[in-house]
Protein backbone atom coordinates (compact mmCIF):
# COMPACT_ATOMS: atom_id res chain seq x y z
CA UNK A 1 0.00 0.00 0.00
CA UNK A 2 1.41 3.44 -0.90
CA UNK A 3 0.79 5.42 2.27
CA UNK A 4 3.03 3.19 4.00
CA UNK A 5 5.49 6.14 2.59
CA UNK A 6 4.09 8.76 4.64
CA UNK A 7 5.03 10.66 7.39
CA UNK A 8 1.86 10.16 9.30
CA UNK A 9 2.16 5.98 8.58
CA UNK A 10 5.42 6.20 9.30
CA UNK A 11 5.02 8.06 12.56
CA UNK A 12 2.09 5.68 13.41
CA UNK A 13 4.28 2.91 13.39
CA UNK A 14 6.83 4.40 15.74
CA UNK A 15 4.06 5.47 18.13
CA UNK A 16 3.71 1.84 19.81
CA UNK A 17 7.31 1.75 20.53
CA UNK A 18 6.76 5.40 22.26
CA UNK A 19 4.99 3.08 25.36
CA UNK A 20 7.39 0.70 25.29
CA UNK A 21 9.51 2.12 27.95
CA UNK A 22 6.65 4.36 29.59
CA UNK A 23 6.95 1.33 32.59
CA UNK A 24 9.59 4.08 33.91
CA UNK A 25 7.27 7.20 34.36
CA UNK A 26 5.91 6.28 37.67
CA UNK A 27 9.94 6.72 39.01
CA UNK A 28 9.46 10.51 40.10
CA UNK A 29 6.44 9.39 41.96
CA UNK A 30 8.11 6.89 44.26
CA UNK A 31 8.51 8.42 47.29
CA UNK A 32 4.67 9.69 48.01
CA UNK A 33 4.17 5.64 46.58
CA UNK A 34 5.87 4.69 49.18
CA UNK A 35 4.64 6.76 51.98
CA UNK A 36 0.88 6.32 50.62
CA UNK A 37 0.96 2.61 50.50
CA UNK A 38 2.84 1.79 53.81
CA UNK A 39 5.67 -0.05 51.66
CA UNK A 40 9.75 -0.86 51.74
CA UNK A 41 12.04 1.20 49.41
CA UNK A 42 12.85 -1.95 47.55
CA UNK A 43 9.01 -2.90 47.47
CA UNK A 44 8.04 0.38 46.31
CA UNK A 45 11.39 0.24 43.69
CA UNK A 46 9.78 -2.89 42.08
CA UNK A 47 6.45 -1.40 41.01
CA UNK A 48 9.36 -0.43 38.55
CA UNK A 49 10.95 -2.66 37.93
CA UNK A 50 8.22 -5.65 37.78
CA UNK A 51 7.42 -4.89 34.02
CA UNK A 52 10.68 -6.44 33.28
CA UNK A 53 10.15 -9.97 34.70
CA UNK A 54 6.77 -10.41 32.60
CA UNK A 55 8.63 -8.95 29.37
CA UNK A 56 10.89 -11.75 29.65
CA UNK A 57 8.62 -14.06 29.58
CA UNK A 58 6.10 -13.21 26.83
CA UNK A 59 8.39 -11.74 24.15
CA UNK A 60 9.39 -15.56 24.40
CA UNK A 61 5.64 -16.61 23.96
CA UNK A 62 4.02 -13.71 21.98
CA UNK A 63 5.19 -15.42 18.44
CA UNK A 64 4.31 -18.90 20.08
CA UNK A 65 0.48 -16.89 20.73
CA UNK A 66 0.26 -15.71 16.90
CA UNK A 67 1.21 -19.14 15.55
CA UNK A 68 -1.27 -21.10 18.09
CA UNK A 69 -4.15 -18.26 17.16
CA UNK A 70 -3.33 -17.50 13.94
CA UNK A 71 -2.98 -13.63 14.92
CA UNK A 72 -1.26 -10.57 12.95
CA UNK A 73 1.14 -8.91 13.78
CA UNK A 74 -0.85 -5.46 14.03
CA UNK A 75 -3.29 -7.35 15.71
CA UNK A 76 -0.39 -8.60 19.06
CA UNK A 77 0.52 -5.06 18.87
CA UNK A 78 -2.96 -3.76 19.00
CA UNK A 79 -3.89 -6.36 22.13
CA UNK A 80 -0.63 -5.26 23.85
CA UNK A 81 -0.94 -1.98 23.93
CA UNK A 82 -4.49 -1.84 24.88
CA UNK A 83 -3.50 -4.50 27.71
CA UNK A 84 -0.76 -1.78 28.85
CA UNK A 85 -3.13 0.97 28.72
CA UNK A 86 -5.79 -0.91 30.95
CA UNK A 87 -3.10 -2.23 33.63
CA UNK A 88 -1.47 1.11 33.55
CA UNK A 89 -4.72 2.77 34.81
CA UNK A 90 -5.18 0.20 37.80
CA UNK A 91 -3.44 1.53 40.32
CA UNK A 92 -5.40 5.04 40.03
CA UNK A 93 -8.03 3.11 41.62
CA UNK A 94 -6.76 0.56 44.37
CA UNK A 95 -4.32 1.51 47.57
CA UNK A 96 -3.30 -2.25 47.76
CA UNK A 97 0.45 -3.00 46.93
CA UNK A 98 -0.15 -6.93 46.03
CA UNK A 99 -3.09 -5.91 43.30
CA UNK A 100 -0.86 -2.60 42.32
CA UNK A 101 2.29 -4.87 42.41
CA UNK A 102 -0.06 -7.78 39.83
CA UNK A 103 -1.14 -4.56 37.58
CA UNK A 104 2.37 -3.76 37.01
CA UNK A 105 3.37 -7.48 35.91
CA UNK A 106 0.58 -7.19 33.44
CA UNK A 107 1.53 -4.04 32.34
CA UNK A 108 4.93 -5.61 31.47
CA UNK A 109 3.00 -9.16 29.52
CA UNK A 110 1.59 -6.23 27.36
CA UNK A 111 4.98 -4.86 26.79
CA UNK A 112 6.43 -7.61 25.93
CA UNK A 113 3.37 -9.03 23.85
CA UNK A 114 4.24 -6.35 21.25
CA UNK A 115 7.80 -5.37 21.50
CA UNK A 116 9.56 -7.49 19.72
CA UNK A 117 6.75 -7.24 16.35
CA UNK A 118 6.97 -3.52 16.36
CA UNK A 119 10.51 -4.41 15.28
CA UNK A 120 9.68 -7.15 13.00
CA UNK A 121 7.04 -5.44 11.43
CA UNK A 122 8.82 -2.85 10.52
CA UNK A 123 11.41 -5.13 9.11
CA UNK A 124 8.87 -6.81 6.83
CA UNK A 125 6.85 -3.14 5.62
CA UNK A 126 10.01 -1.15 4.71
CA UNK A 127 13.43 -2.54 2.82
CA UNK A 128 16.89 -1.21 2.69
CA UNK A 129 17.87 2.23 4.03
CA UNK A 130 14.21 3.57 5.08
CA UNK A 131 13.97 0.34 7.04
CA UNK A 132 17.53 1.38 8.68
CA UNK A 133 16.22 4.61 9.28
CA UNK A 134 12.90 3.12 10.57
CA UNK A 135 14.79 1.01 12.89
CA UNK A 136 16.84 4.13 14.00
CA UNK A 137 14.16 6.21 15.07
CA UNK A 138 12.36 2.93 16.86
CA UNK A 139 14.71 3.16 18.93
CA UNK A 140 14.76 7.51 19.41
CA UNK A 141 10.96 7.05 20.02
CA UNK A 142 11.53 4.93 22.85
CA UNK A 143 14.09 7.02 24.69
CA UNK A 144 11.77 10.02 23.75
CA UNK A 145 8.67 8.10 25.01
CA UNK A 146 10.43 7.73 28.23
CA UNK A 147 11.37 11.18 28.75
CA UNK A 148 7.72 12.54 27.93
CA UNK A 149 5.67 9.76 29.87
CA UNK A 150 8.24 10.70 32.74
CA UNK A 151 7.17 14.75 32.31
CA UNK A 152 3.78 14.36 31.92
CA UNK A 153 3.38 11.92 35.05
CA UNK A 154 5.53 14.37 37.12
CA UNK A 155 2.66 17.44 36.08
CA UNK A 156 0.20 14.85 37.17
CA UNK A 157 1.74 14.24 40.07
CA UNK A 158 2.70 17.84 41.18
CA UNK A 159 -0.70 19.18 40.34
CA UNK A 160 -3.25 16.14 41.48
CA UNK A 161 -1.28 13.45 43.75
CA UNK A 162 0.19 9.87 43.23
CA UNK A 163 -2.91 8.28 42.02
CA UNK A 164 -3.39 10.57 39.24
CA UNK A 165 0.43 10.31 37.99
CA UNK A 166 -0.49 6.50 36.24
CA UNK A 167 -3.30 8.98 34.41
CA UNK A 168 -0.21 8.62 31.86
CA UNK A 169 -1.26 5.64 30.57
CA UNK A 170 -4.25 6.42 28.93
CA UNK A 171 -1.70 7.75 26.29
CA UNK A 172 -1.64 4.03 25.00
CA UNK A 173 -5.31 4.53 23.88
CA UNK A 174 -4.56 7.62 21.91
CA UNK A 175 -1.49 5.31 20.46
CA UNK A 176 -3.75 2.39 19.57
CA UNK A 177 -6.24 4.34 17.80
CA UNK A 178 -3.40 6.18 15.89
CA UNK A 179 -1.81 2.98 15.14
CA UNK A 180 -5.16 0.85 14.48
CA UNK A 181 -6.58 3.78 11.83
CA UNK A 182 -2.65 4.48 9.56
CA UNK A 183 -1.10 0.93 10.09
CA UNK A 184 -2.29 -1.57 7.17
CA UNK A 185 -3.05 -4.67 8.33
CA UNK A 186 -2.51 -6.82 4.93
CA UNK A 187 0.91 -8.52 5.61
CA UNK A 188 3.19 -9.55 3.28
CA UNK A 189 3.10 -13.32 3.22
CA UNK A 190 5.28 -14.21 0.53
CA UNK A 191 7.61 -11.96 2.93
CA UNK A 192 7.08 -14.01 6.42
CA UNK A 193 6.75 -17.40 4.51
CA UNK A 194 10.66 -17.08 2.90
CA UNK A 195 11.59 -15.88 6.40
CA UNK A 196 9.85 -18.78 8.06
CA UNK A 197 11.95 -21.00 5.76
CA UNK A 198 15.17 -19.96 6.38
CA UNK A 199 14.56 -20.06 9.99
CA UNK A 200 13.49 -23.83 9.76
CA UNK A 201 16.54 -24.06 7.59
CA UNK A 202 18.88 -22.81 9.95
CA UNK A 203 17.29 -24.46 12.26
CA UNK A 204 17.43 -28.07 10.56
CA UNK A 205 21.02 -27.02 10.05
CA UNK A 206 22.06 -26.99 13.67
CA UNK A 207 20.13 -30.29 14.30
CA UNK A 208 22.14 -32.12 11.82
CA UNK A 209 25.12 -30.55 12.70
CA UNK A 210 26.03 -28.98 9.77
CA UNK A 211 27.53 -25.91 11.46
CA UNK A 212 29.91 -27.17 14.22
CA UNK A 213 30.25 -23.69 15.65
CA UNK A 214 30.07 -23.29 18.92
CA UNK A 215 28.85 -20.33 21.19
CA UNK A 216 31.98 -18.60 22.76
CA UNK A 217 32.46 -18.14 26.76
CA UNK A 218 32.21 -14.72 25.98
CA UNK A 219 28.54 -14.31 25.71
CA UNK A 220 28.06 -15.28 29.10
CA UNK A 221 30.61 -12.84 30.61
CA UNK A 222 28.75 -10.31 28.06
CA UNK A 223 25.13 -11.16 30.00
CA UNK A 224 26.86 -10.87 32.91
CA UNK A 225 28.23 -7.09 31.99
CA UNK A 226 24.94 -6.36 30.57
CA UNK A 227 23.03 -7.21 33.82
CA UNK A 228 25.66 -5.74 36.05
CA UNK A 229 25.10 -2.06 33.58
CA UNK A 230 21.62 -2.05 33.69
CA UNK A 231 21.63 -3.00 37.60
CA UNK A 232 23.64 0.68 37.87
CA UNK A 233 21.93 2.54 35.43
CA UNK A 234 17.78 1.52 37.04
CA UNK A 235 18.99 1.97 40.17
CA UNK A 236 19.71 5.52 40.16
CA UNK A 237 16.81 6.44 38.10
CA UNK A 238 14.83 4.49 41.17
CA UNK A 239 16.85 5.94 43.93
CA UNK A 240 16.79 9.66 42.67
CA UNK A 241 14.21 10.59 43.73
CA UNK A 242 14.02 9.37 47.25
CA UNK A 243 17.36 11.35 47.46
CA UNK A 244 16.07 14.55 46.25
CA UNK A 245 13.01 14.24 48.43
CA UNK A 246 16.28 13.69 51.59
CA UNK A 247 17.74 16.78 50.44
CA UNK A 248 14.83 19.22 49.37
CA UNK A 249 11.90 18.28 51.63
CA UNK A 250 9.53 16.08 51.62
CA UNK A 251 6.93 18.15 49.50
CA UNK A 252 9.47 18.20 46.46
CA UNK A 253 7.64 16.61 43.33
CA UNK A 254 10.26 18.04 40.51
CA UNK A 255 12.15 14.31 40.19
CA UNK A 256 10.35 13.53 37.07
CA UNK A 257 11.83 16.85 34.99
CA UNK A 258 15.23 15.81 35.97
CA UNK A 259 14.76 12.00 35.35
CA UNK A 260 13.49 13.40 31.78
CA UNK A 261 16.06 15.30 31.22
CA UNK A 262 18.59 12.50 31.75
CA UNK A 263 16.88 10.61 28.86
CA UNK A 264 18.44 13.23 26.92
CA UNK A 265 21.75 12.01 27.38
CA UNK A 266 21.03 8.55 27.09
CA UNK A 267 19.88 9.53 23.22
CA UNK A 268 22.91 11.42 22.43
CA UNK A 269 24.78 8.75 23.75
CA UNK A 270 23.12 6.15 20.87
CA UNK A 271 23.24 9.03 18.33
CA UNK A 272 26.81 9.66 18.68
CA UNK A 273 28.25 5.99 19.50
CA UNK A 274 29.15 5.55 16.10
CA UNK A 275 31.22 8.59 15.66
CA UNK A 276 32.54 8.15 18.73
CA UNK A 277 34.15 4.83 18.17
CA UNK A 278 34.80 5.35 14.57
CA UNK A 279 37.49 7.94 16.31
CA UNK A 280 38.27 6.17 19.70
CA UNK A 281 37.54 2.07 18.46
CA UNK A 282 37.82 -0.69 20.96
CA UNK A 283 38.44 2.00 23.70
CA UNK A 284 34.85 3.19 23.36
CA UNK A 285 34.24 0.51 26.14
CA UNK A 286 36.91 2.39 28.62
CA UNK A 287 35.48 5.94 27.88
CA UNK A 288 32.12 4.70 28.57
CA UNK A 289 32.93 2.58 31.50
CA UNK A 290 34.78 5.46 33.32
CA UNK A 291 32.37 8.10 32.80
CA UNK A 292 29.51 5.86 33.96
CA UNK A 293 31.61 5.40 37.60
CA UNK A 294 32.54 9.31 37.54
CA UNK A 295 28.53 9.45 37.45
CA UNK A 296 28.05 6.93 40.42
CA UNK A 297 30.52 9.20 42.19
CA UNK A 298 29.10 12.48 41.46
CA UNK A 299 25.78 11.39 43.06
CA UNK A 300 26.73 9.72 45.60
CA UNK A 301 29.20 12.74 46.93
CA UNK A 302 25.48 14.53 45.96
CA UNK A 303 23.62 12.71 48.58
CA UNK A 304 26.21 12.70 51.41
CA UNK A 305 27.28 16.39 50.40
CA UNK A 306 23.86 17.72 50.78
CA UNK A 307 24.36 19.19 47.23
CA UNK A 308 21.35 19.09 44.94
CA UNK A 309 23.45 20.67 42.02
CA UNK A 310 26.11 17.29 41.91
CA UNK A 311 23.39 14.65 42.48
CA UNK A 312 21.59 15.86 39.19
CA UNK A 313 25.31 16.26 37.52
CA UNK A 314 25.60 12.40 38.35
CA UNK A 315 22.05 11.62 37.41
CA UNK A 316 22.00 13.49 33.74
CA UNK A 317 25.85 12.06 32.98
CA UNK A 318 24.75 8.24 33.68
CA UNK A 319 22.76 7.95 30.21
CA UNK A 320 25.17 9.00 27.96
CA UNK A 321 27.90 6.46 28.74
CA UNK A 322 25.52 3.85 28.75
CA UNK A 323 24.45 3.95 25.65
CA UNK A 324 27.85 3.92 24.05
CA UNK A 325 28.76 1.19 26.03
CA UNK A 326 25.74 -1.20 25.73
CA UNK A 327 25.50 -0.93 21.81
CA UNK A 328 29.40 -2.13 21.65
CA UNK A 329 27.97 -5.57 23.62
CA UNK A 330 25.89 -6.37 20.59
CA UNK A 331 28.63 -5.41 18.13
CA UNK A 332 30.79 -7.85 19.39
CA UNK A 333 28.09 -11.06 18.95
CA UNK A 334 28.52 -12.15 15.55
CA UNK A 335 32.37 -12.46 16.01
CA UNK A 336 31.18 -14.77 18.86
CA UNK A 337 28.79 -17.35 17.55
CA UNK A 338 28.07 -18.80 14.23
CA UNK A 339 25.22 -17.51 12.56
CA UNK A 340 22.41 -19.70 13.13
CA UNK A 341 22.88 -18.96 16.92
CA UNK A 342 22.85 -15.02 16.49
CA UNK A 343 18.97 -14.95 17.23
CA UNK A 344 20.17 -16.94 20.23
CA UNK A 345 22.74 -15.28 21.53
CA UNK A 346 21.23 -12.03 21.36
CA UNK A 347 17.91 -12.88 22.94
CA UNK A 348 20.37 -13.96 26.03
CA UNK A 349 22.10 -10.51 26.25
CA UNK A 350 18.19 -8.97 26.15
CA UNK A 351 17.35 -11.23 29.10
CA UNK A 352 21.00 -10.20 31.02
CA UNK A 353 19.61 -6.23 30.21
CA UNK A 354 16.13 -7.48 31.58
CA UNK A 355 17.05 -9.20 34.68
CA UNK A 356 19.41 -6.15 35.48
CA UNK A 357 16.14 -4.03 35.26
CA UNK A 358 14.36 -6.29 37.59
CA UNK A 359 16.70 -7.20 40.06
CA UNK A 360 18.48 -3.76 40.64
CA UNK A 361 16.27 -3.16 44.25
CA UNK A 362 17.24 -6.31 45.48
CA UNK A 363 21.05 -5.93 44.49
CA UNK A 364 20.84 -2.16 45.74
CA UNK A 365 18.95 -3.43 49.08
CA UNK A 366 21.87 -6.01 49.19
CA UNK A 367 24.60 -3.61 48.73
CA UNK A 368 23.06 -1.22 51.62
CA UNK A 369 22.99 -3.86 54.20
CA UNK A 370 26.78 -4.59 53.04
CA UNK A 371 27.69 -1.31 54.23
CA UNK A 372 25.42 -1.16 57.10
CA UNK A 373 23.21 1.65 55.73
CA UNK A 374 19.19 2.31 56.11
CA UNK A 375 17.27 2.16 53.14
CA UNK A 376 16.06 5.54 53.59
CA UNK A 377 16.71 9.44 53.13
CA UNK A 378 20.11 10.14 51.64
CA UNK A 379 21.79 6.61 52.36
CA UNK A 380 19.54 5.28 49.42
CA UNK A 381 22.66 6.71 47.30
CA UNK A 382 25.10 4.40 49.17
CA UNK A 383 25.52 1.76 46.98
CA UNK A 384 26.60 4.07 44.03
CA UNK A 385 30.49 4.35 45.60
CA UNK A 386 30.72 0.46 45.11
CA UNK A 387 28.91 0.53 42.13
CA UNK A 388 31.34 3.16 40.62
CA UNK A 389 34.11 1.20 42.07
CA UNK A 390 32.92 -2.26 40.44
CA UNK A 391 32.69 -0.28 36.91
CA UNK A 392 36.34 0.59 36.85
CA UNK A 393 37.25 -2.81 37.96
CA UNK A 394 35.58 -4.41 35.41
CA UNK A 395 37.27 -2.09 32.52
CA UNK A 396 40.56 -3.07 34.20
CA UNK A 397 39.71 -6.31 34.02
CA UNK A 398 38.02 -6.19 30.10
CA UNK A 399 41.93 -4.25 29.53
CA UNK A 400 44.28 -6.75 30.63
CA UNK A 401 42.27 -9.93 29.30
CA UNK A 402 42.35 -7.78 25.60
CA UNK A 403 46.15 -7.27 26.08
CA UNK A 404 46.65 -10.76 26.80
CA UNK A 405 44.51 -12.22 23.74
CA UNK A 406 46.38 -9.39 21.68
CA UNK A 407 49.72 -11.09 22.44
CA UNK A 408 48.08 -14.29 21.93
CA UNK A 409 47.69 -13.51 18.94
Amino acid sequence: MDNKKSIVTKLAFLSVSFMVTSAYAIQGSLPQLKAALHITQTQSEYLVTTPSFAVMIFVVLSPLLQSWFHISDKKIIMLGVFIVGLAGLVPMFVSNYGIVLASRLVLGAGYGLYNSQAISMISVWYEGNERAQMLGWRAAAEQIGQATTLFIAGLLLSSFGWRQSFLVYALAFLVLLFFAARVPDDSKVEAAEEKEEKQEAELKEAVEGEDKGKISPVVYLLILFAFLLVVDYVGMENRFSGVAVAIKGASYTGSSNFLSLMLIGATLGGLFYGSIKKVMGFGTVYFGLVLMAISNFLFAYGASHRSFVMLVIGLLLIGFPLQLVSPLIFNLLPDLAPANRQPLITSMILIGFNFGAFFSPTIAEWTNHIMGQPQAGLSLAAPFVPYGIGLLVIALIIFIATRRQAKKN
